[in-house]
């Protein structure tokens, strides 16, 4: 498995593969000598998200650019606000552009979604979740973006937890047995999880012991008797059927956690600009 910066590097040596290929026609006019000074704005109320990845762009295509942060991570900005402001040689600003932009708006969507959520249970016992619906090959920067929100993830994929859901069950004859068969691997993984569909279903889990249960796509009183009958045996998640509307009646019911697919696979990108300035702003964020 890469470390996160080696993610991080990898992640935007792929899209910079993408959008310059051989090279920049259009920044290339530009004389090699010229500097300039360029401010990321965002355009709308969000949460910030994408810093180490525009870090690694500016690394990767400017690297003697000097970035100066005003928000990190994880902060709130309002509409107008600058982002960061980077000094560097013009051309290689320009070819920078748009792979920092995306990286920002993707990431920055996530995050402020995912901030909505995290808002909407506070209060409640309950715990916003992603999974594993995600854009292929930007799982681990959309997850990051997840906890940039306040979110907390999931399973990162197949290898570092295991989720026995109906077809693993139908598959091992029965919960049981599947569960039984987890626990054998239990030291190697994060956490076992079972999922189940009914009332009936959690009763036998909770006698095998499952100490963490997903209740699949149930109804609010069906979770309700669910959280009843568990009352502390185990922690309770559920999942399908969460919209932002219906969120906080579900994490009324007392379950533990809340996954929401909708965090990273239903976003709108936050808006962001990059513009010329005349001379750079002498205050920084540390």
């Amino acid at each position: 498995m890469m470390t996160f910066d080696e993610q991080v590097h990898a992640d935007v040596q792929r899209t910079l593969e993408e959008d310059v290929g051989t090279g920049d026609l259009t920044a290339a006019l530009i004389p090699a000598d010229r500097r300039a000074v360029a401010a990321i704005i965002c355009r709308e109320s969000a949460v910030i998200c994408g810093r180490p990845w525009v870090d690694e762009v500016l690394r990767q295509i400017a690297p003697n650019a000097r970035p100066r942060w005003f928000l990190d991570d994880g902060d709130r900005c309002e509409p107008g606000q600058k982002v960061v402001e980077i000094e560097g040689v013009a051309r290689e600003l320009l070819t920078a552009e748009r792979t920092c932009l995306n990286w920002l708006q993707t990431l920055s969507a996530v995050a402020t979604k995912t901030a909505h959520y995290v808002e909407a249970v506070e209060g409640t016992a309950a715990r916003i979740l992603d999974t594993r619906k995600t854009i292929p090959g930007l799982r681990a920067a959309e997850k990051y973006a997840v906890r940039c929100g306040g979110g907390m993830n999931h399973r990162m994929g197949l290898f570092d937890a295991i989720l026995i859901k109906e077809n693993h069950i139908a598959a091992m004859g029965g919960l049981a047995a599947a569960f039984n068969a987890a626990l054998k691997v239990e030291s190697l993984v994060s956490f076992i999880q079972v999922e189940v569909e009914t009332l009936r279903q959690l009763e036998e889990a909770l006698n095998a012991g499952v100490k963490m249960v997903l209740l699949d796509n149930m109804s609010l009183e069906e979770i309700k008797a669910c959280v009843e009958l568990a009352k502390g045996r185990c922690s309770l998640e559920i999942s399908g059927g969460v919209t932002y509307e219906n969120l906080r009646t579900y994490a009324e019911t007392g379950v533990d956690r809340i996954s929401v697919g909708a965090l990273i696979k239903d976003v709108d990108a936050v808006d962001f600009s990059l513009r010329f300035q005349e001379k750079p702003v002498e205050q920084q964020r540390n």
